[in-house]
């Protein structure tokens, strides 16, 4: 196809707090993953899991933390069906996910 694109390359973000967060791992998981997320400066910040309607399955993090890298442990053993589980890290209003898969 002429003129066709074929990649799309997508400029960093920069989230005014400062703070990241990486793909879980294992992934797929079975009943375990970890996610990792670093803070750059201190805040309030939470992080939660949903299903693929939106709907809250597990919160692993509301608190306020000091600046650094943290790990988060989401255990899924007999809760909740194999699937598609979005993550998602908000700190100061702005907000981070990922997406990650249960398979039993």
């Amino acid at each position: 196809m002429r003129g066709a694109r074929t990649s799309i390359q997508r400029d960093p973000v920069e989230i005014p707090n400062g703070f990241t967060l990486s793909q879980n791992y294992p992934n797929p998981f079975n009943p375990q993953t970890k996610i990792e997320f670093e803070m750059k400066d201190g805040g309030f910040a939470k992080l939660k899991v949903y299903d693929v309607l939106g709907r809250e399955v597990a919160t692993l993090v509301d608190e306020h933390l000091a600046a650094g890298k943290y790990t988060a442990t989401f255990n899924a053993a007999n809760t909740l069906a194999s699937g598609t589980y979005v993550y998602q890290l908000e700190v100061a209003g702005h907000r981070l996910s990922g997406k990650m898969m249960l398979v039993k």
